[in-house]
């Protein structure tokens, strides 16, 4: 009699402990289904949860990286548009210095291109000054002030820092965030210091009466108007590299995102068709183990005995 007691002790623990593991296996699959996540805690794969820690951390990373390579594209390309339109400008003076210059235009005509060379000059300084979509300045360098100001006396400065910073848009990669307007505006004229905000100023004097011979006076302007073309032209062809260069690194980011994301799912995602059969199996064997046990349960002493 002890001996039946005892096997049929055992044999009632050992049923309720493999249904018991079987129900706890099929809700694991079914919530491996639901989230799409075969990992629950680092413990149940410590390999695997490592792993995809890894990819978090690498796609937080490149999260941040993507940001600042857009940023940086709105902001070069910000630039890029601003000192299109300096070109423009610098353009049109060019073209009243010519007309200044020649012997056909009388004073009043000299004083008429002296009114628009003023609307030129403050167009410029607004140029220099102008901002990225967040409101930092585009030619201030690494400062967060205006990049030029102007005295009393119509003297322009520039306040900025002589470098521009770089901005990490990748790994082992970061691309300047633009130019510093020391190296937009201002250039050396036969090794003299200038500016384009001084050239057109001089230009602007001499022919509302500052200078004895405005023909003269424009004709000298064109060294200056041409060396602020020139730099300007060099400006543009700087920014439009570092545009191409951040859009190629965008399509490498772009490239990485998808590889981490496969990366992700081959390491923690649920592989649905096998875990549906997997969930039916356990299926089945927990119905079996509960039929099974059911029979075995009911039978009585007698039955036993008999």
């Amino acid at each position: 009699m002890p001996s039946i007691t005892n096997s049929t002790g055992s044999f009632f623990n050992r049923s309720l402990a493999q249904m018991a593991e079987l129900r706890a296996g099929i809700e694991r699959t079914r919530t491996q289904i639901a989230t799409g996540s075969r990992i629950e805690r680092g413990s149940q794969d410590p390999a695997a949860a490592a792993q995809l820690r890894s990819v978090a951390r690498r796609e937080a990373l490149a999260e941040v990286e993507g940001d600042n390579a857009a940023r940086l594209g709105q902001d070069l390309e910000a630039a890029a548009g601003e000192l299109q339109s300096v070109t423009d400008l610098l353009q049109r003076a060019r073209e009243l210095a010519v007309q200044a210059a020649s012997a056909a235009t009388g004073a009043d005509g000299r004083q008429a291109i002296s009114f628009e060379l003023e609307q030129l000059q403050q167009e410029l300084f607004t140029r220099a000054n102008a901002v990225s979509l967040t409101g930092e300045p585009l030619f201030a360098g690494q400062s967060t002030g205006t990049a030029f100001t102007r005295d009393a006396a119509g003297n322009v400065t520039y306040s900025g820092t002589p470098e521009s910073g770089a901005v990490p848009i990748a790994p082992g990669t970061a691309i300047e965030r633009g130019l510093p307007g020391s190296e937009v505006f201002e250039f050396d004229l036969g090794g003299t210091p200038s500016s384009a905000f001084a050239v057109l100023a001089t230009l602007t004097t001499a022919l509302q009466g500052g200078a004895g011979d405005p023909v003269a006076a424009a004709n000298a302007s064109l060294a200056g108007i041409d060396a602020a073309l020139d730099t300007t032209n060099r400006a543009v062809t700087i920014l439009g590299t570092r545009s191409a260069w951040v859009e190629q690194v965008e399509e490498q980011q772009a490239d990485r995102r998808i590889a981490l994301a496969e990366r992700r799912s081959r390491v923690g995602d649920t592989d649905i068709a096998e875990a549906i059969a997997r969930l039916q199996q356990s299926l089945t064997a927990l119905e079996a183990s509960q039929s099974a046990f059911a029979r075995v349960s009911s039978l009585t002493l007698f039955d036993v005995l008999r």
